[in-house]
């Protein structure tokens, strides 16, 4: 019998090691920046510095919740933000740790400013100014609200 709760403890354990997981914002403002020059575009860059738990949540699939931003006008550029677009980061009201690109399977029927859960595989971005530092890809998303 003991074998069995053993077993099945283990079991469950292993499962969860592998299992989706909610990141909450909390988890992704973990980050530092510091002032970086970019001779590309002869212009300094906020330039990320991941902590430990963060860079420990890269390759894996995560949950995150949040609003949904479409600032695109040819649709291929979604975004999930901490606040809604009048607070976003783009306003001056928040670091880029919250925002997260989305690279989705499917092209999503989200609206602007819509509460929504998006699960995909975490992407660290520390050197491609011209993508977010958090990517999320090949993602799908629930509406919440």
């Amino acid at each position: 019998m003991k074998n069995k709760i053993l077993f099945t403890f283990i079991l469950f354990t292993y499962a969860l090691g592998y299992s989706q997981r909610e990141t909450s914002w909390a988890d992704l403002a973990k980050v530092r920046y510091t002032d970086k020059f970019f001779p590309a575009y002869d212009d300094y860059f906020l330039y990320p510095e991941f902590s430990g738990s963060v860079k420990d949540l890269e390759g894996k699939q995560i949950t995150v919740t949040g609003y949904f931003l479409n600032i695109d006008p040819n649709g291929k550029l979604f975004i999930l933000s901490k606040g809604p677009m009048s607070a976003c980061f783009f306003c001056g009201q928040g670091g880029p740790e919250t925002v997260i690109e989305l690279q989705f399977v499917v092209h999503p029927k989200f609206k602007t400013d819509q509460v929504v859960s998006i699960t995909g595989i975490l992407k660290l971005n520390k050197d491609d100014v011209e993508h977010f530092n958090y990517i999320l890809t090949d993602c799908y998303g629930l509406l919440l609200k």
